[in-house]
């Protein structure tokens, strides 16, 4: 088998140049590079963390692996598949395999739909039938059923169903939005940055529920975050990005006892010690 086909995803010399306005009329206008021949490859069933400071080329390289937007060159593929390579209907369908966490769990959901309709929202992607299970998806039991089991993982009710996310704290944002990536029953969730909004307190009990998550259905995680302590909690091999660029690449226990790249050393002495 192919290392591609191996590989849940593999990314390959991934580049991604977005245009500044042009600035005066005879000149050509400018390109920031926020990607800069990214290579890494994600096992199934172990986590990957993407850490780097903002601007860094992380979220665009999160974008990127879930075909939100296309390289400039480069490619990605999940489960052997280029997602670039595929029509809409056949990346609508793909999707059920891969979902997305965003950092604000204010702003990526919807305040005007409920609880309900917000998780069940991806079950319309993929089809009546859900080609991993055989379930009839258009059916409201089931996906009433789904609702209220990937709630449940996530350690909210079913009777939270008909509230709105304006109800809910930010940690229970934040857990609606992880129930709405889990109802496809994904092999991929890329989480960007999914605690950096939320208060200390919380951070260490979303954590712990993706990775109760991981096994309970069997879901891999890359993780995106700038800050290596995050990824240290979860991740069993971590890709440094600096401009654009992995700079070093290895487990956390690596990255934190033997630093090699002075950029590693910089993000690991920003991170809080107890005294």
């Amino acid at each position: 088998m192919s290392e591609n086909v191996a590989s849940l995803v593999h990314v390959r010399n991934l580049v991604k140049h977005y245009r500044l306005p042009r600035e005066h009329l005879f000149e050509p206008p400018g390109k920031v590079i926020a990607l800069d021949g990214v290579s890494l490859s994600v096992t199934a069933g172990r986590n990957f963390g993407i850490v780097g400071e903002s601007g860094s080329g992380k979220s665009t390289l999160a974008r990127l692996i879930m075909a939100l937007e296309p390289p400039t060159s480069g490619s990605v593929q999940v489960l052997g598949r280029d997602l670039n390579q595929l029509s809409m209907p056949e990346l609508r369908l793909a999707r059920r395999n891969f979902q997305m966490v965003f950092q604000d769990p204010y702003g990526s959901l919807d305040p005007r739909q409920t609880v309900a309709r917000i998780v069940a929202e991806p079950l319309s992607a993929i089809g009546a039938i859900d080609s991993n299970t055989g379930e009839t998806l258009g059916s409201v039991a089931v996906q009433r059923a789904r609702v209220i089991e990937s709630l449940e993982a996530v350690g909210l009710r079913a009777a939270d169903m008909p509230k709105y996310p304006h109800e809910f704290s930010g940690g229970q944002r934040q857990r609606i939005a992880i129930a709405r990536a889990i109802i496809t029953r994904p092999k991929l969730i890329v989480a960007d940055e999914p605690v950096s909004a939320l208060d200390v307190s919380v951070q260490a009990q979303v954590l712990n529920l993706l990775a109760d998550l991981q096994a309970q259905f069997a879901v891999t995680f890359v993780l995106i975050s700038h800050d290596l302590a995050v990824v240290d909690h979860l991740c069993e091999e971590v890709a440094v990005l600096q401009r654009g660029r992995i700079v070093e690449q290895g487990s956390p226990e690596q990255l934190f006892n033997h630093p090699q790249h002075p950029y590693t050393q910089a993000l690991l002495a920003a991170v809080p010690k107890l005294a």
